[in-house]
């Protein structure tokens, strides 16, 4: 027969677990916001990049600081450019790592509630019984 006591404990750890799981699906969901920002930036710099490959070498290449237009290098825009998707790329790869992390963490977090529920439903079953 489950006291009330206990029965209280297991809806105190299923609300403390839920509230975990909770807290793990919003960074998920700021993952996937930080990544679609990130993958929108790389695929607007691999344009560029195509643009300036198709440049002559003596073409003239502006870079726009503040709200002003500042003659730059060819060759210098285009390194630039390289080490931003370089950076962005390498982003992607560690937020594809951390998703997989908080996923992982996600579904441990499910299993748990489930099983505190299982168990909460159980003792409920052995309180009516008796």
């Amino acid at each position: 027969m489950a006291s009330p006591a206990a029965l209280r404990e297991l809806q105190r750890e299923l609300e403390t677990k839920a509230d975990d799981l909770n807290k793990i699906q919003k960074d998920i969901s700021k993952n996937h916001q930080v990544r679609k920002k990130y993958t929108i930036q790389l695929g607007e710099n691999e344009l560029v990049l195509k643009e300036l490959d198709l440049l002559s070498e003596d073409a003239n290449v502006y870079k726009l600081i503040g709200p002003v237009l500042v003659k730059q290098d060819l060759a210098e825009a285009n390194a630039n450019v390289r080490k931003r998707i370089e950076y962005m790329s390498a982003e992607l790869k560690r937020l594809d790592a951390t998703l997989q992390d908080l996923e992982d963490k996600q579904n441990s977090k499910r299993d748990a509630v489930l099983k505190v529920q299982q168990r909460i439903q159980s003792r409920q079953a052995g309180k009516a019984k008796a």
